[in-house]
């Protein structure tokens, strides 16, 4: 009987060979992808409320209760310059109807908030309800801000 011995550790031939016998690994490790995406899934979830803030105005205060409705209302916004805003958007008086038209796809039932500084004229608002009531919306809400102090 004879033996072989090779040089090298011996027995490098033959672990070559019996990895190509064996059949190639196909699954796939999921469990970084899924703790990443859950990571990003929360911080997404407190960073979204933070981003729909709108145009900085001051609300006059109101003791008022919460307006239920959609989730995501159109806002109309009047600063203490007189500037216009839809959304975040600046506009001019003449396009408000027709622009909130072509937004809510004709519907006349949406629900607009509308929201005047403080130190804007009463007449510049009203001019501004006036426009979206001539466009044909009567769901029309005033927003303002809950007093910080009572007053007795």
């Amino acid at each position: 009987m004879s033996v072989q011995f090779t040089a090298g550790g011996g027995g490098g031939y033959r672990s070559a060979r019996a990895r190509r016998r064996r059949p190639p690994m196909s699954e796939i490790n999921v469990t970084p992808f899924v703790d990443v995406m859950l990571v990003l899934l929360i911080v997404f979830m407190i960073a979204a409320p933070l981003l729909t803030v709108g145009v900085e105005i001051d609300l006059p205060d109101a003791d008022v209760g919460e307006i239920a409705g959609q989730d995501e209302p159109l806002e109309v916004t009047v600063q203490a310059d007189g500037s216009l805003y839809l959304m975040e958007t600046p506009i001019e008086l003449h396009e408000l109807g027709p622009r909130l038209v072509a937004i809510s796809n004709n519907n006349p039932d949406v629900r607009v908030f509308v929201r005047g500084d403080r130190g804007v004229a009463y007449g510049e608002v009203m001019a501004v309800m006036g426009a979206l009531n001539e466009a044909g919306f009567t769901h029309l809400a005033l927003e303002a801000e809950r007093p910080t102090e009572v007053v007795e």
